[in-house]
């Protein structure tokens, strides 16, 4: 399979179409999810082409973990999470929508399910928890 650069996280590295961001580095780029499953729900991706973790480097991988990594800690903080769960999905049949390698961090708390998944969020609710997480992430 190859990488298609009209997908839309493609579009959003290139400003296309808007996205809330939280953190980005020169390698990767944190962004609050539009369909979020838990509050303060995000995606990290990797700012150069990569269709998932099947085709990836060794460099984005450690770029997008690392990132990974950091707004999970941000977001345990920020939103006195009580857990944090990273989803990261491969191909259609493994679970995987938009065609560029991305991974969610979902921030938990104890009875708290996550929403069903499809579901559009609260724009304002959206921004109150990117604030939050950019303030944590100083």
């Amino acid at each position: 399979m190859s990488y298609d650069d009209q997908n839309i996280f493609a579009k959003i590295l290139r400003a296309e179409i808007p996205a809330t961001r939280v953190f980005e580095d020169d390698d990767t780029l944190c962004f609050m999810d539009i369909f979020p499953r838990a509050d303060g729900h995000c995606l990290v991706i990797p700012k150069t082409p990569c269709r998932n973790l099947l085709d990836a480097s060794p460099a984005q991988l450690a770029a997008v973990m690392a990132t990974t990594q950091k707004v999970a800690k941000a977001a345990m903080a920020a939103l006195q999470a009580d857990g944090i769960s990273v989803q990261q999905f491969n191909e259609g049949p493994g679970g995987q929508e938009v065609f560029h390698l991305h991974f969610h961090i979902l921030p938990r708390w104890s009875g708290v399910s996550l929403r069903p998944p499809g579901q559009p969020g609260n724009m304002t609710r959206i921004a109150e928890f990117a604030g939050k997480l950019r303030t944590a992430l100083g």
